[in-house]
């Protein structure tokens, strides 16, 4: 009887252990099929209101593998996800163009595939799906796009604050929730080098900081803050929001001193106080509001040099940020509209090569001579003067990626 009952337990741990491995190579067989080579990843949500979507357009371009945000394979082995590199742009009134051109600026040196975060009137959509969506052949970018959205309650007062449509930095955090860290641009700006190396910067912040910006001015005797400012700025100049790199996790889990309470407030709750107490006293708008948040948190600030945001108020006086004048412009900021007028031909002269440049190997490698030629005519203006300095990285980033074999890149 007792072996009858030993052959019994053994049959029944048998058919146990068949039953566990039908169903783990059942889990395989749908864990492939879901995240199949091609997958796209899905938009984030636009509305930081509810998280439900809204006017999210869905991510084109991207390459089987860097679709993979981290599965297992058969073998049990962790599969580490493919970092992006995540871009945000506020794009309102004309600055369809000049948007389509930073965008393009930044495709062409990347190195890790980009995540665009596209915030535009709805008008602005359809144009922006149809040009993104004719890159998609390159498979080394995502995008989404969202609606303009401010908090409901205050929303015109926000939309009105200096240009239309610039405020809604402020509320990134709050509306891409579930990105951790971000690079937000204007739209003027043109990339000279890798996106991958501003994103590198995110490594060298301290346990405090939560961003990062380059200050307003280099030259105190020019500044705008220094002399005229009616409200807290941060440090002897203040600081450029138009190139602003953020550890969003950071700040929204931030409490943040401030002169309005001894209590500390987090990003949610800080901003419209902010706007109710200094909006007879600012100028430039959500770049000022930063100034005063940072004024009160110098410990969550790093501060980047000039050539991470160079604008015509570097040379338009004389040359004034020594780190380019060293090592050449990273990312060039048109400010004050000089990629659309002859005030500054030099911004221009970089600007109008870039928007006509194609994606093809040969056709960015042979910008530069015209491009240098361009620059020789701009002699007679103080940015002119020093017109190396806007070609000497833009050299060395074409050389790095598009002067080595394609198998060494």
């Amino acid at each position: 009887m007792r072996r009858y009952l030993r052959v019994v337990v053994l049959c029944l741990a048998c058919g146990f252990c068949s039953l566990l491995y039908a169903f783990s190579q059942l889990a395989v067989s749908l864990e492939e099929g879901a995240s199949g080579v091609g997958g796209k990843p899905q938009a984030a949500a636009a509305s930081w209101l509810g998280g439900d979507g809204r006017g999210a357009g869905r991510g084109v371009g991207s390459s089987g593998s860097a679709a993979h945000h981290g599965r297992s394979d058969r073998y049990g082995v962790k599969m580490q996800p493919i970092e992006r590199v995540h871009l945000a742009v506020v794009a309102c009134g004309e600055r369809l163009e000049e948007t389509v051109t930073m965008l393009k600026s930044a495709l062409i040196f990347s190195i890790k595939p980009l995540q665009f975060h596209i915030f535009a009137e709805d008008q602005l959509h359809d144009s922006f799906k149809g040009i993104l969506d004719s890159w998609s052949f390159l498979q080394t970018f995502n995008y989404s796009l969202y609606p303009i959205t401010f908090p409901s309650e205050n929303a015109a007062e926000w939309k009105k604050l200096f240009k239309p449509c610039a405020s809604q930095r402020l509320f990134l955090p709050l509306i891409l929730k579930e990105v951790d860290s971000l690079l937000y641009v204007d739209t003027d700006i043109l990339f000279l080098r890798p996106v991958d190396d501003i994103w590198s910067l995110l490594k060298k912040f301290n346990s405090t900081q939560i961003a990062a910006m380059a200050p307003e001015h280099e030259e105190p005797r020019i500044g705008w803050y220094n002399r005229f400012a009616r409200h807290p700025y941060y440090g002897k100049t203040g600081v450029n929001s138009g190139v602003m790199l953020m550890n969003m996790t950071r700040m929204r889990r931030k409490y943040f001193k401030n002169d309005m309470t001894t209590v500390r407030l987090r990003w949610g709750d800080i901003l419209m106080p902010l706007l109710k107490k200094y909006k007879l006293n600012i100028t430039w708008g959500d770049q000022d509001l930063l100034n005063i948040i940072f004024f009160h948190n110098p410990e969550s600030l790093f501060v980047f040099p000039c050539q991470w945001n160079y604008r015509p108020d570097h040379c338009i006086y004389g040359s004034n940020c020594q780190e380019a004048e060293e090592e050449g412009i990273f990312i060039l900021h048109g400010n004050r509209g000089v990629y659309h007028d002859d005030k500054q031909p030099a911004f221009r002269a970089i600007y109008e090569a870039l928007r006509n440049c194609s994606f093809e190997d040969d056709n960015i490698h042979s910008l530069l001579k015209p491009l240098e030629l361009e620059l020789q005519k701009t002699v007679h203006t103080y940015c002119g003067k020093i017109y190396k300095i806007f070609i000497k990285q833009l050299t060395k980033s074409i050389q790095d990626r598009y002067d080595r074999p394609p198998k060494e890149r």
